[in-house]
């Protein structure tokens, strides 16, 4: 199973993989979710993985764990590492990309997907200066138009 530089959270019932460059706020955005969680909205969200996740496609899924040797565990930056409760496993619903040269005002279609381990998944790419939160509370919560 392939390990792979990303972050991973549960968010209702499928994943989100994090992707990008070191520094980019994998893990500050998987706080972000968390302590959103907390106000109630999602109702559900916890860790999945920080930093390596593990991918597994299986029956026309993608599926993400985390590494076990660093299980629960999380970067907080100015606070060093931390243990949190997590899940073992879930299906990637959505793949988000921080600091993505293509995030675009409008991207088009053909840059809202990206095929990992021969499965297609929903892409969100991030520009670095955009709000990373705001952007997937919107994939979350709104239809897509025309």
């Amino acid at each position: 199973m392939p390990s792979i530089h990303a972050s991973a959270v549960l968010v209702g019932a499928r994943a989100l993989l994090i992707r990008g460059p070191s520094g980019a706020g994998k893990s500050r955005l998987v706080l972000a979710l968390l302590r959103q969680a907390e106000r109630g909205f999602p109702a559900l969200v916890r860790l999945i993985s920080d930093d390596r996740s593990l991918i597994e496609p299986h029956h026309g899924r993608l599926l993400v764990r985390p590494v076990p040797e660093i299980a629960g565990l999380i970067e907080v930056r100015g606070l060093g590492i931390r243990r949190l409760d997590y899940e073992p496993a879930a299906v990637i619903g959505c793949v988000v990309d921080l600091a993505a040269a293509d995030g675009e005002r409008l991207p088009a279609a053909t840059r809202l997907r990206v095929e990992i381990e021969g499965i297609c998944l929903p892409r969100l790419p991030v520009a670095a200066d955009a709000d990373a939160l705001g952007l997937i509370w919107a994939s979350l919560t709104t239809d897509r138009a025309g």
